[in-house]
């Protein structure tokens, strides 16, 4: 990266291909992220001071490296306040760089056939991970993404503060599509989000998610079923929401008993994280830990057991690909505590990672590299774990 914004010709070549995929000049004037053009005088100026402070140095060296190299004369505190103004450009440029999935374009041939999936949907597998300032021992940012198993890449981000909790909601639904989710996404709210935008779900649940009845509006025994139940559930259920006062239904609730190793592993958390907090392990939750419990909108018909369960694998893909965008932007680095300056930092990094996987996947499918097969992104991961 180093190289592209030190060299003029370079810099023009990427600023062009970028003009090229995204309306640059249109997000800015939607997030007001060049209204006065002193000093800095135009986009690509703006976009290259962002990506150089992000990646080669603090504001002080990035402000000495813009006057070395003729882009802009500039204070580090001019610098500070344009990049803060222009944070959420840099977020909205970064997701309008993520490839959107045609689904015309979508192949039956590329999907594993040992995890059968209807070629009629596209899964999307969603969740978050967490930023932190320097010194802070929590989450400040949580960086909100879903994820293109089939593809193998990120399609979608969204980035918010702490409070800006996991949840469905934070991204457009469409017909056709599969979300998969683990437990923080199984609120009723975002479990509704999801089936309003005419897609089908499969969400992680815990024992104590919410209440469960019959179809025909009975209490739905978990416990007393799991205990008469061998290796695998799969019964139709209706769920309560009583915030909303509804009922979600057409639900089906499945599960698996976990091998004796993984039961013993979930236990000996439960039984640690409760002393941490001072606290007796609730029985129930050491009962449950024998089992993984998923809530699903698929028709049985279609998707039986062993699909539910092998489409949810799909979902670990996206914690490897957490880590290899961690590791390629260097997103756990982050030496900002201003929140505007610092969405701007991460704003920048998220472009800076997506450029470079961007061109390393171009290298590998020009000539010579190119074999005539296709190659995974290097956002995209390793063999899903046989067990949870």
């Amino acid at each position: 990266m180093t190289d592209i914004l030190s060299g003029n010709e370079t810099w023009e070549q990427l600023y062009a291909s970028l003009a090229s995929r995204v309306d640059l000049d249109g997000l800015a004037a939607e997030t007001g992220a060049l209204l006065r053009r002193r000093r800095i005088r135009d986009l690509a100026s703006l976009l290259r001071l962002a990506l150089t402070y992000a990646n080669e140095g603090g504001l002080r060296t990035t402000a000495a490296w813009a006057a070395q190299m003729g882009i802009a004369e500039l204070s580090d505190v001019a610098l500070l306040k344009r990049l803060r103004r222009a944070s959420d450009w840099l977020i909205a440029v970064a997701s309008a760089l993520l490839p959107k999935l045609d689904p015309a374009k979508l192949d039956p041939a590329e999907l594993d056939p040992a995890e059968p999936i209807a070629a009629s949907h596209r899964l999307r597998v969603i969740d978050a991970s967490c930023i932190s300032m320097p010194g802070s021992s929590g989450t400040d940012w949580r960086l909100h993404a879903v994820f293109d198993p089939v593809q193998q890449r990120f399609v979608d981000f969204d980035l918010t503060d702490a409070k800006g909790g996991e949840g469905f909601e934070h991204f457009t639904v469409a017909p056709g599509e599969i979300w998969l989710g683990d437990r923080g996404y199984i609120a009723c709210s975002g479990l509704q989000h999801v089936l309003d935008g005419g897609a089908e779900l499969i969400v992680r649940a815990g024992w104590n998610a919410f209440r469960l009845l019959e179809p025909d509006g009975g209490e739905f025994n978990l416990f007393e079923t799991l205990r008469e139940t061998g290796t695998h559930l799969d019964c139709p259920i209706v769920i309560e929401d009583r915030r909303k006062k509804r009922l979600l239904s057409d639900l089906r609730l499945v599960a698996w008993r976990k091998t004796p190793e993984a039961t013993a592993k979930d236990r000996l958390r439960i039984r640690r994280e409760a002393k941490r907090k001072g606290k007796t392990p609730d029985p129930r939750s050491l009962e449950a830990a024998q089992w993984v419990i998923l809530v699903t909108s698929l028709n049985p018909a279609s998707f039986p057991t062993d699909t539910i369960l092998a489409m949810y694998r799909w979902r670990w893909q996206i914690e490897i690909a957490f880590k290899r965008l961690k590791s390629l932007a260097h997103l756990d680095a982050l030496p900002i505590r201003a929140p505007a300056l610092a969405r701007a930092w991460i704003g920048a990094k998220l472009i800076s990672a997506i450029l470079i996987e961007q061109s390393i996947q171009e290298f590998l499918e020009s000539p010579p590299c190119a074999d005539g097969t296709s190659h995974t992104s290097t956002f995209g991961l390793a063999p899903l774990p046989v067990g949870l």
